[in-house]
């Protein structure tokens, strides 16, 4: 039998410029504590070897302490690593590749096996046929996992391919746009897995295909991000037995919740996240609130603000829906009475082009007039 871990998508050095510092930084960091997970992991499954099925790194240019900090992280597995250059990191003449090579055989590292050439790697005594696709380029139209099928190997060895793009077929046409693999390549190369990376979700995609995804989620999907494959084969032509392991430390979350009449359905969403100091949320918010209501929505988003790793709302579909209540909190006679009833009609016409801009003076107003009753309470 060979066990192995498969893993892809690390990421190494993505920038997350969409946050700020302390997050950024945080999340930069949590790219290589999944990386000393991963290698926790494998020693303690007792793994033959770690496929990381291309990039590794967010692109070309990272750092050599960024690759430093990988390769330290790494240290909690000896046995073999084979890292494929994938389109983010691509196998070019100067790379990171080489670069990691160099750093590697500095510090004495000789478990590093980088497949940047479509060569057939042997381990485990000759047990285990690694075939390697690698890219040496971030687009390319031809199938480079083609090779595998006319490639032969010993009678007992176990025939693994590793590769980085879109299967055909299989993922959405977003996916598809380069670095093709045929969605049959197991099955005509005599595979007994086909290791992919490039798709960040954990899916198995086709017949002893799997896409494993990135090992720590890095946006808002909705695909199983956050795991490694645990892949056990007990020999050649035998089925794999792949086991889904989650590794990721943060949760990101995307959720839409309609708003009608209180701010109840959210509180409700909110609280039943168990780790909200490690989640990442993206709201959208549609539906409509009394002011009083859009105040109180103020104050829980404030809330939640403080609790969450990061919150980012989107209510764009949320519009105030003014009621007498709120017009009498406001507490106006004469002809400002009248302007507020002009703004609470076109806040409440669809058609109104100032619909939002009404909908945002009569709130602006009701809070303003609040705040100074509350100052002469």
């Amino acid at each position: 039998m060979i066990r192995f871990l498969h893993t892809a998508d690390w990421q190494i050095g993505k920038p997350f410029g969409g946050f700020e510092p302390e997050a950024r930084f945080r999340l930069r960091d949590e790219r290589f504590n999944v990386v000393a997970r991963i290698a926790a992991l494998a020693a303690e499954r007792s793994c033959d070897a770690v496929v990381v099925a291309g990039d590794a790194f967010d692109d070309n240019t990272v750092s050599d302490r960024e690759i430093n900090r990988t390769l330290e992280a790494m240290k909690g597995f000896g046995g073999p690593w084979v890292m494929l250059p994938g389109n983010h990191d691509a196998a070019l003449s100067v790379s990171v590749w080489t670069r990691l090579s160099r750093l590697a055989e500095r510090l004495g590292v000789t478990n590093l096996v980088v497949a940047d050439r479509p060569e057939t790697i042997f381990l485990c005594d000759g047990r285990l046929a690694i075939l390697p696709a690698p890219l040496t380029r971030r687009h390319e139209g031809a199938d480079l996992t083609g090779w595998f099928d006319e490639e032969a190997t010993p009678p007992g060895a176990i025939r693994l391919g590793l590769a980085h793009g879109a299967v055909a077929n299989r993922l959405p046409e977003a996916a598809e746009s380069g670095n093709p693999i045929a969605d049959d390549r197991a099955a005509r190369a005599r595979l007994d897995y086909l290791a992919l990376g490039d798709w960040h979700g954990f899916v198995e995609i086709a017949e002893k295909t799997v896409y494993a995804g990135t090992p720590e989620p890095d946006r808002y999907p909705a695909n199983e991000p956050g795991h490694v494959a645990l892949v056990e084969i007990d020999g050649p032509g035998e089925a794999p037995r792949v086991e889904r392991v989650r590794t990721a430390r943060y949760d990101w979350r995307a959720l839409a919740v309609r708003l009608d009449g209180d701010t109840g359905a959210l509180t409700e969403t909110l609280e039943a996240i168990e780790r909200p100091g490690e989640t990442l949320v993206k709201l959208t918010l549609s539906g409509a609130l009394s002011l009083r209501d859009r105040v109180a929505l103020d104050a829980l988003i404030e809330t939640w603000t403080a609790r969450l790793f990061d919150l980012a709302v989107d209510d764009t579909g949320l519009f105030d829906e003014p009621d007498v209540e709120d017009l009498d909190a406001i507490d106006v006679s004469g002809f400002v009475r009248v302007a507020i009833e002009r703004l609470r009609e076109k806040a409440a016409d669809p058609a109104d082009p100032e619909r939002e801009a009404a909908a945002l003076a009569l709130r602006m107003a009701y809070v303003e007039h609040r705040r100074l009753a509350g100052e002469g309470n």
